[in-house]
């Protein structure tokens, strides 16, 4: 699912600061390059293909986030002048779920980080009457009980689809889930944490609300289209 702002280009929208403290259970990375880049990517008159690789970019460095809470275990190793017991992360591999289309923008970017992944898709659309989700595709890794799984999708907007993709991976058996996102609406973060108060949000900005259509205000319009070229 993508957030496509209904005003002009050149509509003037006042801007909107993160809250100075997130809601409980959600993580907002301030880390400057992060913002820096979340800025570039707001501009409408970003290229495609700047936008592409500003994405990629952004979502190793919150990829560096949503993992900062891995297990850890340690296994015997021999460096070139002793033995030594050295830390490694615990438990089978990541499954990396995306939203699609816009999540795949951010799999790039965290696979670079986290290679071995594995990786699952969930497609949802968003009725633009009902502003509910409508699912047509599911097709996730085996053995989620025993994996962290990491929802990426840019835009957490009224929460409706992130909620049923967690709800799909919770049927299929995932029980330690993650959703990382670029942009969260507060409506957005209620809606998910309603639903899944057990799984953690980490953003890159809280913006300040919907419009009357379900989008994220400022936002930084259609992800999906900005990335891909379409409109």
């Amino acid at each position: 699912m993508t957030d496509s702002p209904d005003l002009a280009p050149n509509t003037p929208v006042q801007p909107v600061a993160a809250p100075s403290v997130a809601p409980a259970g959600v993580t907002v990375v301030d880390h400057p390059l992060v913002q820096h880049k979340l800025t570039l990517m707001r501009e409408h008159d970003t290229s495609t293909a700047s936008f592409r690789r500003l994405l990629r970019e952004i979502s190793l460095l919150l990829a560096y986030e949503v993992t900062r809470t891995l297990p850890m275990t340690t296994k015997r190793i021999s460096t070139p002048l002793t033995e030594m017991d050295a830390p490694t992360i615990e438990g089978k591999k990541l499954a990396l779920i995306s939203i699609l289309r816009a999540g795949n923008g951010l799999m790039d970017g965290i696979l670079d980080l986290i290679p071995a992944a594995r990786v699952g898709f969930v497609g949802l659309y968003r009725d633009p009457e009902t502003l509910q989700p409508v699912q047509y595709y599911f097709k996730v890794p085996g053995q989620l009980e025993d994996r962290i799984s990491i929802v990426v999708d840019p835009m957490l907007a009224t929460g409706n689809s992130s909620a049923a993709a967690v709800d799909l991976l919770k049927q299929a058996g995932a029980r330690d889930i993650r959703f990382l996102c670029l942009l969260a609406a507060p409506e957005g973060i209620r809606r998910m944490q309603e639903a899944h108060p057990d799984v953690p949000i980490i953003t890159a900005a809280i913006d300040s609300h919907l419009n009357d259509h379900g989008y994220i205000v400022p936002g930084l319009g259609d992800a999906g289209d900005r990335m891909f070229g379409t409109k």
